[in-house]
């Protein structure tokens, strides 16, 4: 059986400005995740999530959201998958992501969706349709290879699936590209693997490729992240200690590098390292006649 809460608000506003993804605001319709990611910041203390993998659906979301939209008078993107993958196995049967989608469409909301899930093509006719006013998405890749992004995703479709779903989101004109984070120190942060993940990338169509080389470890999170090293990387959990003691980031190894090589692609393959964001239609106009 499915659990259900009450929300008080689905939408909360984004400490601008926000330079990574030119969010106003986040939705997260589920609490909690089956992708099962083993770095995944939302499992820390600081989100009170006692059981991660057990999804609770925000039963009054859409009815919320419904409430909220009109009465916001200056639009701003709204971006979903900031805490939970918005199309997570369950949402192929409840829809609650499409719903919302389609609550947003209504009202001329901008969008961007975050996720590391090929079921986004199923909502390709809202996406094109939003795009008029500006719809995106990005799909989180930390591996290039299937086998290793397995380990670290256990419950998440392959990194084959997201290209695949890219390359479909991109040949239906819609604005998509890859998330390249976080950057795993001593797992993910060769240059080797920066480069097959961007080539896969640019392979299937990426508009844009978002780095972070590194990753966040706060309390809870931590603790989880080392049990799990502790499984599929042994010896893995000493290296973090003895690099990062207790530090909340911790940067990819040679990250200088890696930025270096990154940048050197961007140049080779024309890909931008950072997304077009949401325009009011005002500052469209400013531009055309300024």
């Amino acid at each position: 059986m499915t659990m259900q809460i009450e929300c008080k608000t689905i939408l909360n506003r984004v400490k601008q400005p926000d330079t990574w993804f030119g969010l106003s605001y986040t939705m997260n319709l589920y609490r909690g995740c089956r992708h099962g990611c083993i770095y995944c910041d939302s499992r820390s203390d600081r989100y009170g999530i006692r059981s991660f993998e057990r999804v609770a659906v925000k039963a009054n979301a859409i009815h919320l959201l419904r409430e909220r939209l009109p009465r916001i008078r200056r639009k701003g993107t709204v971006g979903t998958g900031a805490m939970s993958d918005p199309y997570q196995p369950l949402e192929k049967r409840l829809k609650l992501t499409r719903r919302a989608l389609e609550a947003l469409e209504e009202n001329g909301f901008p969008v961007h969706v975050m996720t590391k899930s090929d079921l986004v093509m199923r909502d390709i006719d809202l996406l094109q349709s939003m795009g008029r006013v500006y719809s995106a998405v990005s799909f989180s890749v930390t591996a290039a290879e299937d086998e290793t992004a397995a380990r670290l995703e256990p419950g998440a479709p392959s990194v084959t699936a997201r290209m695949r779903a890219l390359r479909t989101l991109r040949a239906k004109g819609i604005y998509a590209g890859v998330a390249l984070m976080p950057v795993l120190p001593f797992l993910t942060d060769s240059e080797e693997n920066v480069v097959a993940v961007f080539r896969r990338a640019v392979d299937a169509g990426a508009r844009f490729v978002l780095p972070w080389f590194g990753m966040t470890l706060r309390d809870g999170q931590r603790e989880y992240y080392y049990r799990q090293l502790d499984r599929l990387y042994p010896g893995a959990r000493d290296k973090y200690e003895k690099a990062y003691g207790d530090s909340y980031h911790c940067s990819a190894r040679r990250h200088e590098r890696l930025h270096e090589v990154f940048e050197g692609l961007c140049n080779e393959y024309d890909v931008a390292p950072y997304m077009r964001f949401y325009e009011p239609f005002e500052a469209r106009q400013l531009k055309l006649f300024g």
